[in-house]
């Protein structure tokens, strides 16, 4: 392969379960060659996310054995497919969750490719950055904004794309008011963008260091995660994958508000009742990965505001730490995994 290894190092995730058992187990496998329009990019760094945590413990039903996670991918392309030429070579590009669809379905056809029932994604149904190489169609690939370093750009591209969208579908005007319930990655990145656009934000989460951050970041309250909010909100977004949240988070809402779930699991939500919780046209909305669309204006749109990604960093080496110090909240910010 030219002047690059035929071998790497990767963590793969041998035994879907808990993290007590290992799920993810350090391996040495073959370096991929990229397919048709795909191309191989040199890892720098990639951060871990919690869906990297679903997919290791089994919550997401696993698509491919021994898959290598690891979604938010920053890296050098090296190497370009046949008919790959969107990037040059030595180009830094981002590798994202949503890795392909189908483009003739009704959901393509209508600009929500998201919901695409062909899709695949990195680090579940293809092999991700959780190792020294990874392959991405470069259709579905993006290139950084220079105002971020590798490290601060790998959360932009699952954590900052997601909380955009959630952002997005929360629908709250200008002046309005925003909670966020839980505040790791995805919420400290969504928090920036709703301050600059002038939206009151108060987060309700059960970690302190992240109700101190919240509030270094400018936002106008930080209570725990059932705390009733100071106001009423116009919307609101859980990013904390627990379903008791639901009701208390509905029924922070105004009239009219729209409460986002913006993970990809969850777990049950009680029972609603139906005046506390969605009477006066209160809406429960999800959030189901991203179109490519959201990815180029979230990643704009940071560059322009200036947001500040807060990181915790870990060697790639470590990837079974990271995922331990997520599940266990101890990250503060987002884990970035890095190679030397």
């Amino acid at each position: 392969m030219d002047t690059i290894a035929e071998t790497m190092d990767a963590w793969s995730v041998a035994r879907p379960g808990p993290l007590s058992g290992s799920p993810l187990t350090r391996t040495h496998v073959r370096i991929p060659s990229p397919a048709s329009g795909e191309v191989l990019v040199r890892v720098a760094a990639c951060g871990v996310c919690r869906t990297d945590l679903h997919v290791a413990m089994g919550d997401l039903a696993p698509h491919r054995s021994l898959v290598i996670p690891g979604h938010e991918v920053v890296g050098h392309v090296v190497r370009n497919g046949d008919g790959a030429s969107r990037f040059r070579l030595g180009e830094r590009i981002g590798i994202a969750w949503l890795r392909h669809t189908c483009g003739g379905c009704r959901f393509c056809t209508t600009n929500r490719e998201n919901l695409c029932t062909s899709s695949r994604f990195t680090g579940w149904d293809d092999d991700g950055g959780y190792a020294e190489y990874a392959t991405a169609p470069e259709a579905y690939a993006y290139r950084l904004p220079d105002e971020f370093d590798d490290v601060s750009a790998a959360p932009l591209l699952c954590a900052g794309i997601i909380g955009f969208r959630g952002l997005e579908r929360a629908e709250v005007p200008a002046g309005g008011r925003l909670g966020i319930y839980g505040f790791g990655g995805s919420a400290h990145l969504a928090a920036q963008i709703a301050i600059s656009r002038n939206v009151t934000v108060h987060v309700m989460t059960r970690s302190a260091a992240a109700r101190s951050l919240a509030l270094e970041l400018g936002c106008a309250s930080a209570g725990d995660a059932t705390d009733a909010p100071p106001e009423p909100l116009d919307g609101a977004i859980l990013f904390a994958p627990v379903g008791d949240l639901v009701p208390v988070a509905l029924g922070a809402l105004d009239r009219g508000g729209t409460l986002v779930v913006a993970g990809i699991h969850l777990s049950n939500i009680p029972p609603l009742n139906y005046q506390a919780h969605l009477f006066n046209e209160r809406q429960l909305r999800s959030v189901t990965a991203n179109t490519r669309r959201d990815g180029e204006r979230f990643l704009a749109e940071a560059a322009r505001a200036g947001i500040r990604v807060h990181t915790t960093v870990y060697p790639a080496d470590a990837a079974d730490v990271a995922l331990s110090d997520l599940w266990n909240d101890r990250v503060e910010g987002a884990a970035v995994l890095v190679h030397p």
